[in-house]
């Protein structure tokens, strides 16, 4: 029996991000699926994000069902079971046969037949199971371990949550999660929007930003907007935090990869000269596809050892960080991070920060931001990186975002949601958009 090309894309995805540093969505949308058919990109896209959002529900209802304990599974097999679990748990509208025989397939063509009646007669046994997401998403959150138990959050990290947020915010966060998100795109004029009508796609309105419009249905990659590299998808918060850099003559995307922030960098200062550092060189080398505006200079390079002593009047340091705010997006990360990983990523942003923090010239201003939801990696990290540096001053995001809201390109009418302090911060689930932290910083003119 042959394997459906979208179960065999989902299970080699899910192979590869169980055995490797690889992120689904980046695998997904590499050159070696986009050729499967519209349908079967969409099913194997379901099929893995669910399995990663949903991992642990999962194995605990395989778990009661096997006689082998899954920790002693072949990667292959347990891969297999939970693919077939979450079509016959969450996904009314796949006969059972098809997820069931399909998944034995894989394991066979994985080269481990030997385990095809095991996995016949656990999932066999799943289905007679009555499988709806529903209960699991409204529920009256209790603490931090049944909230984490039923949204499929490691406990630490829920815990972490309602101490900073509480946990009606938490249960908020963790319900988006579970969630497939918005698919948003940047839209430059009128002509694009007439264009992509015309490609079969239709969209709504944004909710943070004029530019941005929200797939309704149609598929963005298969455009010739997309194709042509015209247009990128991107979350509303990310779109956002370059609109805080401003204008400047020269501008320095610090950690630009895969280049979402430079583009929209260039787009506002056509006249500037942009540089664009990402510390990977094949990184750099996608960047530059991604973005081909005159105006940009791509280089490889690390901010820390940044191999110029040129000066820039607006900076943009989005630093590498641990992602807790787009788990929605990319769940493998719930089950890779641990609390330790936290304080290290600290040390690499403080350094980053320092160091763009030289490239800064008199009076000019330095936007820092994560797509973090924790102190370690947002104020922890300026609180370091100030300490003893008297040239720099926080300036209040609150303003700033007046000024956008003024200009017409914020439309999210409540600011002081989206408003910590001084900093810019949004939260899965209370916002319609990942989890953004960001905080404006402005040198001193002499």
């Amino acid at each position: 029996m042959a394997v459906s090309p979208a179960r065999t894309a989902a299970f080699d995805v899910l192979l590869r991000v169980a055995t490797t540093d690889a992120y689904a969505t980046e695998l997904l949308n590499s050159p070696r699926y986009s050729k499967l058919s519209p349908p079967d990109h969409g099913l194997a896209n379901e099929l893995v994000l669910g399995v990663l959002r949903w991992r642990p529900v999962l194995d605990e209802k395989i778990a009661q069902r096997a006689s082998i304990q899954l920790s002693k599974l072949d990667p292959e097999v347990l891969l297999s079971l939970r693919l077939a679990a979450y079509q016959l748990l969450f996904l009314d509208r796949i006969p059972a046969h098809a997820a069931i025989n399909e998944s034995v397939e894989l394991v066979k063509r994985a080269r481990k037949g030997s385990a095809s009646s095991f996995v016949n007669a656990v999932l066999r046994n799943l289905a007679k199971m009555e499988g709806n997401v529903a209960p699991l998403l409204a529920f009256a959150a209790e603490g931090a371990a049944a909230l984490a138990a039923r949204l499929a959050h490691p406990q630490w990290i829920v815990e972490r949550w309602i101490e900073r947020y509480g946990l009606e915010t938490t249960q908020k966060i963790c319900q988006y999660d579970q969630k497939i998100p918005p698919i948003v795109i940047r839209v430059a004029d009128a002509n694009e929007i007439a264009e992509l009508q015309k490609d079969g796609v239709q969209f709504t309105p944004g909710s943070l930003l004029a530019s941005v419009r929200r797939l309704v249905s149609g598929n963005v990659t298969r455009t010739h907007l997309f194709q042509e590299g015209r247009l990128v998808v991107q979350d509303e918060a990310s779109q956002l935090v370059p609109l805080l850099v401003g204008k400047g003559s020269r501008i320095l995307d610090c950690c630009a990869a895969p280049g979402g922030k430079t583009r929209i960098l260039a787009e506002r200062n056509p006249d500037a000269s942009v540089v664009s550092a990402e510390i990977h060189p094949h990184r750099a080398r996608l960047l530059r596809k991604l973005v081909s505006a005159r105006n940009v200079q791509v280089i490889a390079a690390d901010i820390r050892q940044f191999p110029s002593t040129a000066v820039f009047d607006r900076v943009l340091v989005d630093a590498p960080c641990s992602g807790t705010g787009t788990l929605a997006r990319n769940p493998e990360i719930k089950w890779r991070l641990k609390k330790e990983d936290l304080l290290d990523l600290q040390s690499r942003q403080v350094e980053i920060l320092k160091s763009a923090l030289e490239r800064v010239a008199p009076g000019g201003r330095l936007v820092y931001s994560t797509c973090s939801l924790e102190p370690e990696e947002n104020e922890a990290v300026l609180e370091s990186a100030l300490t003893g540096n008297h040239s720099f001053r926080i300036l209040p995001c609150r303003n700033l975002l007046r000024e956008l809201q003024e200009t017409a390109e914020l439309i999210w009418p409540e600011i002081d949601s989206i408003v910590s302090g001084a900093y810019l911060r949004t939260i899965p689930g209370v916002h319609p958009c990942d989890g953004f932290f960001a905080a404006v910083l402005e040198k001193s003119p002499g």
